[in-house]
């Protein structure tokens, strides 16, 4: 692909207004989030889609997550807003909460991989908000990073895997949030999250008055991927949301996450840091507070990122309870293993 003069702009008015050029004449934009930052393109131009594909070497039928600033916005995506769509926009709108819904016919297909559905967002972030509002665009903004990658969350990061790839980055604040937004299948009889994340299954039930069920993809551990970075899942399977069908965030180094009580594993993590360390290896150790799940939500991927910068040949990670927000941080830790587990007795 042509090698570009990626500019890093700031958040200033002009900045802002910069950015939305580029952005109208169909170039890539790379902005921040509260979730990670996203590599925005036009959601309704075929050709600047498939540069964001490019850019990151994403598979192309792996959706992308279109953002938008206002309420009206929607209408440009969808046919009609739904009262549980409202009761979840009204509750979590501006946030980390992605609806997948019927798309129309105008939105690009490229951005939907295919799809007939489109999954929307409101981030909430002031600088990205302002710059949807001035493009008067809505944003296709798949995490900007290269594609199997760990996802980016501050300018840094983006610069570090998209110079010369994409027109652009807007230096904003490091992302509050860490890990990407919850996504929610909208388009059957009962909600159902296809991507954990930070608003969990229990606030998005108390939102609607009724329960939210999880796709069983989510739990389902497979076995092996392809050559390819590709799960298991069959040729045919279409995923409705971006990261269901293959193998994301992963580090250079090889990964193991450790399964078991608390204890145990970090006795189990101690025993083989040392014997790599003596047979030579440079080893790095990830263990969260099961007690904050949300703080290990923000620092996950800035981990991973940065045992990349030092070199280490294997990480070593303590896994967290399977509930609530430690479940959408052990989807991305056993994502970003290969779910290479190591169960300890």
């Amino acid at each position: 692909m042509q090698k570009l003069d990626t500019r890093i702009f700031g958040t200033t008015e002009k900045d802002i207004k910069n950015a939305a050029a580029i952005l109208k004449e169909g170039g890539l934009v790379a902005f921040p989030t509260e979730t990670v930052y996203g590599l925005g393109a036009n959601a309704m131009d075929d050709e600047a889609v498939g540069k964001v594909y490019a850019a990151k070497g994403r598979p192309s039928d792996n959706p992308m997550i279109v953002h938008i600033a206002d309420e009206e916005d929607l209408y440009q995506l969808t046919y009609e807003i739904t009262a549980d769509m409202r009761a979840l926009m009204e509750a979590f709108w501006p946030g980390a909460l992605t609806m997948v819904v019927p798309a129309r016919p105008e939105v690009s297909r490229v951005t939907t991989g295919g799809l007939d559905t489109v999954a929307v967002r409101m981030p909430d972030n002031e600088v990205t908000l302002n710059l949807i509002r001035e493009a008067k665009l809505p944003l296709a903004g798949p995490s900007a990073n290269l594609s199997g990658k760990p996802s980016p969350t501050t300018a840094m990061h983006v610069f570090d895997d998209l110079k010369g790839r994409i027109d652009a980055v807007i230096q904003g604040e490091p992302c509050k949030v860490g890990i990407e937004s919850t996504v929610v299948d909208m388009t059957g009889e009962v909600p159902m999250i296809l991507r954990p994340g930070i608003i969990t299954r229990e606030k998005l039930s108390e939102a609607l008055g009724k329960e939210v069920t999880i796709d069983p993809a989510i739990l389902k551990k497979p076995d092996t991927f392809n050559n390819d970075g590709l799960l298991e899942t069959g040729e045919d399977y279409k995923p409705k949301a971006p990261g269901m069908k293959y193998k994301h965030y992963a580090p250079k180094a090889e990964m193991i996450v450790f399964v078991g009580e608390p204890e145990k594993v970090r006795l189990a993590i101690a025993a083989e840091k040392m014997e790599r360390v003596e047979f030579g290896q440079k080893v790095g150790v990830l263990m969260f507070d099961n007690s904050n799940p949300e703080k290990a939500a923000h620092d996950f991927f800035a981990e991973l990122r940065a045992f990349d910068k030092s070199g280490v040949d294997v990480i070593f990670a303590a896994a967290l309870a399977e509930d609530g927000v430690g479940l959408a941080v052990m989807n991305r830790m056993f994502k970003s293993a290969g779910y290479n587990i190591r169960e300890v007795k």
